[in-house]
């Protein structure tokens, strides 16, 4: 889809400072409405108070308390997703070279979150880092004599590069014994194996992270939240001039917002409300509903034993969000490993979605791209209904592979969140199938929907940082936007991919400040 350049947002029909934002209509008159109470409204919205404080911002969630879909500490990964361990962000060229554009974009990205995050500990907008954000070595690990060569030639490509300078190579096993040690425990010494590793990697709780941000926020003035509130209705009235009705399930009442700029950060609820703007530039997008869980251990003693996310290669066939990992995390505040995800078929965008939402969503204009994709992606269907229908045993089986001792009684199977991967139009094929995020914008920049999946909530403040430029593209050129900018974002508008001096000094600091050292 071509994303035309966002004109500058149109606030002038904003209230006056003696205006109440609550009219006796029981219309509510907002500069900024935030659709999702997750990690990328939660960033958006403070961004956005950070540049300009005087701006009003409503945020509507539907659950009761915000962050419990995608964002939850117990619905994703919790990978602080850098590149340093993702084995699918490198592939391997026809040609057999690695290639590493990806990783480092998505590295340079990673660094652009924790300046933000880092920021807001020094303003003590959060809280200690270790409420939300803790130090866990990335590692990737292979065996076989296939793998382990791609992982040692993965390893030359990137190291060369400053962004991965510190990435540790071995084949030692007593090194790995330390790195990994459950991973080593009972594993075929004749075996080839390889791992590399970055010790500053991080484990990040999204969860509590959005809900501290989202606290900082209602401590602002102009900014309100609603929670249990689901928009039944969404449509421009006029120029950079947005209706909004939504039904609060506790009450059973309507409320009407009008709003000068829309974001659509609801995670898989994103497309439906993206399709009710009726926005030309929807035109085409569909999404595959992918479901997720974890094996998680109940052992004390085995999780203290592992303190790391150790990463391996999907099976042939699996989506980049069934990358096996076992998982040292830390959840509100309490320690706990997980292995997975385990992928499978679903019909519901969110967690606590409808069963009708594959098929309310397909629409006249999306239909060949959803054909088109479904098509060319039946290998992944099957194998999406063959993870459903796995038993504990082949899970426990699948565990095993990573963790050779691992005991069936010890680990039980928990649902994670749901991700809806990227359909859009393909001249070639109809659609395709896309597995990655992607901000869709009206040509105005009056409304802006974050879709698609990993690397998500890592690069939350990239993706929202792109949403800025495509519709407050005159506001940040100013002097004071420019200013707060980078007063939240030291290197932004410098390139950390090309600036090793910039990078070295960047990473210093926040490895510093968040306690990742």
């Amino acid at each position: 889809m071509r994303v035309l350049q966002a004109k500058q947002l149109c606030l002038s029909w904003r209230p006056t400072r003696h205006q109440p934002y609550c009219q006796p209509d029981m219309t509510t008159q907002t500069d900024i409405l935030l659709i999702g109470g997750g990690i990328m409204s939660a960033t958006l919205g403070t961004m956005l108070k950070q540049l300009d404080p005087s701006l009003s911002i409503t945020m509507l969630e539907q659950q009761a308390v915000v962050a419990s879909e995608s964002s939850d500490g117990w619905n994703n990964a919790g990978t602080g997703h850098a590149g340093y361990c993702e084995l699918n962000y490198t592939p391997m060229a026809a040609n057999g070279e690695v290639s590493i554009q990806r990783a480092l974009s998505i590295n340079a990205a990673f660094e652009e979150s924790l300046q933000f995050w880092a920021s807001l500990v020094e303003q003590g907008a959060l809280q200690p880092p270790a409420s939300f954000i803790n130090p866990t070595p990335h590692a990737s690990f292979v065996w076989g004599e296939q793998d382990v060569a791609f992982l040692k030639k993965r390893h030359q490509a990137l190291s060369a590069h400053h962004l991965f300078a510190d990435m540790e190579y071995s084949e030692d096993q007593a090194t790995l014994q330390q790195w990994m040690p459950l991973v080593m425990q009972g594993r075929n010494s004749k075996l080839p194996l390889a791992a590399t590793r970055v010790a500053y990697g991080s484990d990040v709780d999204f969860g509590a992270l959005t809900r501290q941000l989202v606290s900082h926020l209602q401590q602002q003035v102009g900014f309100s939240l609603h929670t249990q509130h689901q928009v039944t209705a969404l449509k421009q009235v006029g120029k950079q001039h947005w209706q909004v009705k939504a039904k609060d399930s506790s009450s059973g009442k309507t409320r009407t917002l009008e709003a000068g700029f829309v974001f659509l950060g609801a995670g898989g609820a994103a497309l439906p409300l993206l399709q009710k703007s009726g926005i030309k530039e929807a035109k085409g997008y569909g999404g595959f509903p992918v479901s997720g869980q974890w094996l998680v251990c109940h052992n004390p003693e085995v999780i203290r034993q592992h303190s790391a996310k150790v990463y391996g290669k999907a099976p042939l066939g699996a989506p980049p969000m069934s990358v096996p990992h076992l998982d040292t995390r830390i959840i509100a505040g309490k320690p706990a490993l997980l292995f997975g995800p385990f992928a499978g078929f679903t019909t519901r965008f969110l967690k606590q979605g409808s069963l009708l939402d594959l098929i309310k969503s397909v629409k006249p204009g999306n239909l060949a791209s959803m054909l088109g994709a479904g098509r060319h992606n039946i290998d992944l269907t099957r194998y999406l209904i063959g993870e459903v229908f796995q038993t504990h045993a082949q899970r426990v089986q699948a565990l095993q592979h990573f963790y050779p001792q691992a005991q069936a009684g010890e680990w039980s199977l928990l649902n994670a969140g749901q991700r809806v991967q990227i359909i859009k139009s393909c001249p070639q094929s109809g659609g395709k199938l896309e597995f990655g995020t992607e901000i869709v914008s009206a040509a105005d920049g009056s409304l802006a929907a974050l879709l698609g999946a990993s690397p998500g909530a890592s690069t939350s403040v990239n993706a929202m940082i792109e949403v800025l430029k495509r519709c407050f593209a005159t506001q940040l050129q100013s002097p004071e936007w420019q200013a707060r900018m980078k007063t939240m974002i030291g290197s932004y508008g410098s390139s950390l991919i090309d600036d090793a001096d910039l990078l070295r000094r960047i990473r210093q600091h926040t490895l510093s400040t968040l306690k990742l050292g």
